[in-house]
């Protein structure tokens, strides 16, 4: 029993092994690493892909599920976080939980041996996001060694995870750029390889992928008025490609068309952001076979 709250607890052996893990049931490889398990899904913010994709991978692996909103639990009505955890913990194998609070408060569910606890996203921190984006660097190039990913818009939780798994590969460069007063904090930004600047000045050329995400993440709301002008010049359009022919554009999804990336481009042939949604149910079943299983 292992638990996955940030990229920063892993080794890089163990980043690479939920990769490569990912990529061979995306090639159709079958476990059933987790008959008779019990699974709980816990999403108190919205979600498609992510919870979909740990749902029915904990089915494919055997398990069973228990679904949790975000009125279910009786910490609306005070039981302590720590409580709700060694409840959980006798009950559940494992637990799958999206909070979009500060990820200290899923460390508190880890204050027990019995059952591993996964990040599905957290204000700071969306964990399995970036090991979904590494499997499809992987599964698309063949490696993720020595890439070059440029980054625009907010520097939320996916682009801090991000900033976090990609150093993990040798020669990869991670170049965010990010709208002034919604950057990555500076303690992501210590690895090398990755830099973060407030404008689009200086772009380099021949990026292997170009990367966005959704300016409103999980629908919150930015106390600027004039958010979107700050925002406007980020926007992913089809110009990007001319340095960079041979890119491909991600984006986490949802994504609005027309606000940070045009629909020529999310639906255009560059675009692999639809395969890399699907590449979250098998990179959701390695992180669940790596927690709850152990190492093969």
């Amino acid at each position: 029993m292992r638990h996955l709250i940030s990229i920063a607890d892993l080794t890089d052996r163990q980043v690479r092994q939920i990769v490569e893990r990912g990529a061979e049931f995306a090639d159709g490889e079958r476990s059933r690493a987790l008959d008779e398990a019990v699974v709980g899904v816990y999403f108190r913010k919205t979600s498609t892909r992510t919870r979909t994709a740990f749902s029915s991978g904990a089915l494919r692996l055997g398990a069973r599920i228990i679904a949790y909103g975000p009125e279910d639990l009786q910490t609306n009505t005070g039981e302590t976080l720590k409580d709700t955890g060694q409840v959980f913990s006798r009950m559940l194998d494992g637990l799958v939980a999206r909070t979009a609070a500060p990820t200290a408060e899923l460390r508190a569910w880890t204050g027990q041996e019995r059952m591993g606890v996964v990040n599905a996203m957290t204000t700071e921190e969306h964990p399995t996001q970036a090991l979904t984006d590494l499997t499809t660097l992987f599964r698309h190039f063949g490696r993720i060694d020595g890439l070059r990913v440029l980054y625009l818009g907010e520097g939320n939780n996916t682009a801090a995870a991000l900033a976090l798994a990609l150093p993990r590969f040798p020669g990869t460069v991670l170049d965010l750029r990010t709208p002034p007063g919604y950057g990555v904090p500076g303690k992501g930004l210590t690895a090398p390889g990755v830099t973060q600047r407030h404008d689009l000045k200086n772009l380099e050329s021949d990026y292997d992928v170009i990367y966005t995400t959704r300016w409103q993440t999980t629908g919150t709301s930015k106390p600027d008025p004039d958010w979107r002008q700050v925002f406007a010049p980020f926007q992913v359009g089809e110009q990007l490609w001319r340095d960079s022919p041979k890119a491909v554009f991600m984006h986490d999804l949802p994504a609005h068309r027309g606000e940070e990336v045009t629909a020529a481009v999310l639906d255009g042939r560059h675009s692999i952001a639809f395969d890399q949604a699907g590449n979250k149910l098998y990179s959701a079943m390695a992180v669940l076979e790596w927690c709850l299983a152990g190492s093969r």
